[in-house]
């Protein structure tokens, strides 16, 4: 097997996963046995740690038996662990090669606060992601959201401010936006999802850690005929094979289960695409802007302060 990578990938994890092995890892952990889908996910997420494993470590950090590591490696096509993980090891290299100068970047900067490191790690996100993503395929999205009978947001945990947030954006712009587990958990999120058709959008924001209850939830609206767009941070993401397009966003980080720092960024990059995408839309945005306008701090609003500070008597 010759694990060449895509030179286009600006993460590890999604050039990773993209490569020759990787796009092996994850048929596996798509249609493997359960044992095999543990391996398969272990080795898309810990490419690094592996070249430094056993069979017997790689075993213990999978729950599984040496025999089912070294099955799992054949069942790939190499001669035994040794092999498979040797092959990780060159598929890295090639990975590595575009983001080690980022990475030592962030090193050399070595700053003693850990919340500058974080913003450090937050900008590394962002840079990484603007390389992965092309701009027209975030235009064909903002396009298609414009053209759906309803636009689905969903988000859970972490996750649910950034739904939210992209909630708020498309509003102005779509026909009709809904934010699934707005006011309520799953079974709120579940009754909002009921009705909808492949007339539909359900745009599915999930990072590590990612939850049971939004797999289950997009799988029935893909069943139910809505297009998926998944916002997610790895082709080895449950929600990335459930999307019929996908936007990834790094999300690692040295001390937060994830970042969501690129998933924002990632959200804003899509709805200034939606608002730019037709001339209707600056009407839509002027009509937005004069119906909360009364609610907003403006000139006027500091004007009269002034003056009736001004009038009053001492």
């Amino acid at each position: 097997m010759t694990p060449a990578a895509s030179s286009s990938a600006a993460t590890p994890d999604i050039g990773f996963a993209e490569s020759g092995l990787g796009q092996a890892l994850r048929r596996m952990l798509a249609e493997g046995s359960a044992s095999n889908r543990a391996i398969a996910d272990y080795l898309l997420r810990n490419q690094v740690r592996v070249t430094a494993l056993g069979v017997e470590e790689l075993a213990e950090a999978c729950a599984v038996s040496t025999a089912t590591i070294s099955r799992f490696a054949r069942d790939l096509g190499f001669r035994n662990y040794a092999a498979m993980r040797g092959a990780v090891a060159e598929t890295l290299q090639s990975v590595l090669q575009p983001v080690e100068k980022l990475r030592s970047t962030i090193a050399r900067r070595a700053v003693q606060s850990p919340a500058l490191e974080s913003l450090g790690y937050a900008e590394a996100a962002i840079t990484a992601t603007s390389a992965a993503l092309a701009g027209d395929r975030i235009d064909r999205i903002g396009a298609m959201l414009t053209k759906a009978r309803a636009v689905y947001v969903l988000g859970f945990g972490l996750s649910s401010f950034l739904a939210g947030a992209l909630a708020m954006h498309l509003q102005p712009f779509c026909r009709h936006v809904i934010d699934v587990a707005v006011g309520g958990g799953t079974e709120v999120a579940a009754s909002h999802l009921a009705t909808i058709t492949a007339k539909d959008v359900l745009v599915v924001i999930s990072l590590p850690r990612y939850t049971l209850d939004a797999v289950s939830l997009t799988r029935f609206a893909r069943d139910s005929g809505a297009t998926i767009v998944s916002i997610t941070d790895s082709p080895a993401s449950p929600l990335a094979a459930l999307g019929h397009h996908v936007l990834y966003a790094h999300s690692t980080h040295p001390v937060l289960p994830s970042s969501s720092s690129a998933a924002l960024a990632v959200i804003e990059a899509l709805a200034v695409s939606l608002m730019t995408s037709n001339k209707a839309n600056v009407a839509k945005a002027a009509r937005h802007t004069g119906a909360i306008a009364a609610y907003l701090i403006g000139e006027h609003q500091i004007r009269g302060s002034t003056q009736k500070r001004g009038t009053k008597k001492s």
